[in-house]
């Protein structure tokens, strides 16, 4: 047969996918906001410990998702919003809710206005992550992602409940103490422009170095001997790799730069938004942008 032929120039195509295949993405985000509404349940029935596995539980599943919606070809701005929206009740509410009803209501007023505030905060960082979507680096995400913030709140919850007595009021006005402060740090991360690595990149078919198989066995070792203590340092450590990005590109300005840079070359010249020094990564990718836009008259491109 001839090579230039028809049959054999055209490229594949690949199989559109059915239409019972997009609800296989939704039944995880259900999942999750089964578990997240379950969670608050168990806070009514002062279960705060399980409560809050629920909480870390809805979040692997809400990893999942996206995954198996980007395998199937079946992502959708419907299977997005709805995501949004479970995420916002999962992430948001609930874990808001179940630190008032530890105890914050004591502290009246402001006992309920700080946890409305945390739930604000996500569904803001959910919206603005909606709007974002596909004009960013898909490397980082801009602000403190909710899942993780649900998470670190979720683990100094479980801490503050497994560790801390009913009857010392002293341990009692400090726990919630801690977890009003929590609530507006973890808050106030999410509509910041702080940079924080989605580990989207990583690819668990490629080959890796046989070293890496001591560091995972303690982790999970710590994970079984404590939970709790794990989860909330992971979860602190990441919460905190967003600040220590910005302070290093305040320090290290050409780091910044070069970072910014490398993630214009990978998105073929898409904006990249939220860097470690927002006003300056944002000129850097901008001024490469308009250099390259072929309607733009004053262009360099367009120059004789």
């Amino acid at each position: 047969m001839d090579q230039n032929s028809p049959e054999t120039s055209e490229p594949r195509t690949r199989r559109k996918p059915s239409r019972g295949a997009y609800l296989i993405p939704s039944l995880f985000t259900v999942g999750s906001m089964a578990l997240g509404f379950y969670s608050i349940v168990l806070g009514l029935r002062g279960e705060f410990q399980l409560a809050v596995l629920l909480i870390f539980l809805a979040a692997f599943l809400d990893g999942l998702d996206g995954r198996i919606a980007r395998v199937t070809m079946t992502e959708s701005d419907f299977g997005r919003e709805y995501d949004s929206l479970a995420d916002l009740m999962t992430f948001g509410v609930a874990p808001a809710l179940l630190c008032y009803l530890w105890g914050l209501d004591t502290f009246g007023r402001i006992g309920w206005l700080v946890p409305f505030l945390f739930a604000v905060c996500a569904a803001t960082r959910l919206a603005r992550f909606n709007v974002h979507t596909g004009t960013q680096d898909k490397r980082f995400f801009v602000g403190l992602p909710a899942p993780a913030a649900a998470g670190g709140l979720g683990s100094l919850l479980y801490v503050a409940d497994a560790s801390i007595d009913a009857s010392t009021e002293t341990l009692l006005a400090v726990g919630r103490l801690g977890l009003l402060s929590a609530l507006l740090i973890f808050g106030l991360l999410m509509l910041s422009t702080f940079r924080y690595y989605s580990f989207k990149e990583l690819d668990p078919r490629r080959r890796w170095s046989f070293r890496i198989v001591v560091p995972i066995a303690l982790t999970l070792l710590l994970v079984v001997l404590h939970p709790p203590a794990v989860f909330l340092l992971v979860s602190g450590a990441y919460a905190l790799s967003g600040p220590l990005l910005w302070l290093k590109g305040r320090i290290r300005p050409g780091a910044v730069e070069a970072l910014s840079s490398e993630a214009l070359d990978s998105t073929a010249g898409s904006r990249v938004a939220g860097s470690p020094l927002p006003l300056a990564a944002h000129r850097l990718v901008e001024t490469a942008d308009d250099s390259n836009n072929p309607d733009d008259p004053d262009s360099s491109n367009n120059r004789n």
